[in-house]
């Protein structure tokens, strides 16, 4: 009896084992079915949704092939500076510190070199390596301020490099620093002369301390100029604007084409914020080959002095002196003893090419200068007298202390009694006789006052300002003011007359006039 309970117990237990393997085995094979689901389930197509044509995958090719052939010959240069106040490069947290340097160096404050009288900071930029054996050409301004021994050079491959300045150049904003080192791959130089509005190019630096950093965008204009940077009758821009990302830290960088050719040296951007914001300006290339060869040879630049004030044309000085086209540079002055006065060379000409090189703007006029040095003959081609002459021009050394003014003056001193006060109210200006004093301030013999120039008139759009002396007009001495009010009102309405201006820090310049 006892012997069949216990066989119905093992074989209840029999079964309920059996069963649960079963159960089990079912289960197990669902899951595993499940994850079978789960791991064979398909995540993103199965081929691109465009395939690029065979045009956009070489410009793709070729923007990778120059960009890693330039980053060799791309350095980042750490500058030591005396500082009022420290810097922070605390990932950027302090941004008042962050752009306090000109045209955004990055920096940081220096412990090592704290004592109680001053305070020091790291600032920064970029350079481009022109030489194998270790001459970096960058901007004047990145290596401006440095302590003595407080310039230090990063290649591309990490090592460190104690610099030494061989010479800079404030005119252009270039200068060239020199690193004990052999063996560097050196940047190729591109043509000036082959740029083109809408070329696309590549901008390579250490923008916010992020090293070799590289963007691109294109050409957006050639020949920018009137930016300041150096306050100097002689400063030479002739800026590259493109649109390829630069900011703090760029500076000294290059600026590249397709071919991986150096054709600018980045040297500032048009910024309320410190930070790009769609324009960049770069050093073309000839000003940059030009200078840095003086720098590294001499130490500084032997630049060819003309000794002449210029100014751009526009329609109304082109139309004044018969010009077909609003091209060329007009001549305001001409320095007493210059070579442009030893050649010939006179007030009211328009300088159009420079030995047979086109002139268009004052920085394309200094631009071209530039790649000449003292003692070198050029041909210049002028208009005068609405006909094309030329002039040889031997060029001198430049002087810092040369103004392109021109001292001399007629001494003859005649008495007009038609000489009072006018007012022409469809120009908007008001002139009066000179005053001894006037005569004294002004180092003039001859003249009128322009006493008033009304806001928003004819003549204040020309440029035409209160406190200056009128003392030519067509090329006439004006010697009252009877005298200029006939030379006007013989003007037909559309005709126009050429003021010879002299302002009271003894500066020539010129207006032009159109009667309404």
């Amino acid at each position: 009896m006892q012997n069949s309970k216990l066989k119905k117990i093992f074989i209840i237990l029999g079964s309920s084992a059996i069963a649960i393997i079963v159960l089990l085995s079912l289960q197990l094979g669902w899951l595993n079915n499940l994850i079978a689901k789960i791991t064979s389930i398909d995540i993103g197509a199965s081929s691109p949704p465009v395939t690029m044509n065979q045009y956009a995958q070489a410009i793709n090719n070729a923007m990778i092939a120059a960009s890693e052939a330039i980053n060799p010959t791309i350095v980042s240069i750490s500058v030591l500076v005396e500082s009022n106040r420290s810097m922070s490069f605390r990932g950027f947290e302090d941004f008042d510190d962050f752009f306090s340097f000109p045209f955004g160096p990055f920096g940081r404050r220096d412990n090592d070199k704290e004592d109680n009288q001053k305070n020091y900071a790291r600032a920064g930029g970029s350079g481009v390596i022109v030489t194998a054996d270790g001459y970096i050409v960058t901007n004047c301004h990145v290596i401006d301020n440095a302590t003595e021994d407080g310039i230090t050079v990063i290649t591309s491959d990490k090592k460190e490099y104690p610099a030494t300045l061989i010479g800079k150049d404030s005119l252009t904003d270039l200068a060239v620093i020199k690193i004990n080192e052999t063996g560097l791959k050196m940047v190729h130089f591109g043509n000036a002369d082959s740029l083109k509005p809408g070329q696309i190019v590549i901008a390579v630096g250490n923008p916010f301390g992020l090293n070799h950093t590289v963007t691109q965008g294109i050409i957006s204009a050639l020949g920018r100029e009137h930016f300041g940077m150096v306050n100097s009758a002689y400063r030479i821009e002739n800026f590259i604007q493109t649109d390829a990302a630069i900011n703090s830290g760029n500076s000294g960088g290059g600026l590249f084409d397709l071919n991986g050719s150096l054709i600018g040296i980045n040297t500032l951007i048009a910024s309320s914020s410190g930070g790009f914001v769609g324009y960049g300006f770069a050093i073309p290339v000839d000003i940059v080959k030009s200078t840095i060869q003086d720098l590294i040879s001499l130490g500084k630049v032997n630049r060819g002095y003309m000794g002449a004030q210029v100014t751009n044309l526009d329609d109304k000085f082109a139309k004044h002196l018969g010009l077909n086209k609003v091209e060329g540079v007009l001549i305001q002055d001409v320095n007493k003893d210059s070579p442009a006065e030893k050649a010939g060379i006179k007030q009211e000409d328009v300088i159009q090419e420079i030995n047979n090189k086109k002139v268009t703007s004052v920085g394309d006029l200094r631009s071209v200068l530039s790649n000449y040095r003292a003692g070198d003959n050029i041909e210049v081609t002028l208009w005068r007298d609405k006909k094309q002459i030329k002039k040889k021009v031997t060029l001198e050394p430049a002087d810092d202390n040369d103004v392109a003014i021109n001292k001399s003056s007629p001494d003859t001193d005649s008495d007009f009694s038609d000489n009072e006060t006018v007012s022409f109210d469809n120009f908007g200006f008001t002139i009066e006789p000179l005053t001894k004093e006037i005569k004294t301030r002004f180092d003039v013999k001859y003249g009128i006052f322009v006493k008033e120039v009304k806001r928003f008139s004819k003549a204040a759009e020309r440029n035409l300002t209160s406190g200056v002396v009128i003392m030519k007009a067509d090329q006439q001495e004006i010697k009252s003011t009877g005298q200029f009010k006939k030379l006007l009102e013989s003007k037909k309405s559309g005709e126009t007359i050429l003021l010879n201006i002299r302002s009271k820090d003894g500066r020539n310049t010129m207006v032009v006039l159109e009667k309404p």
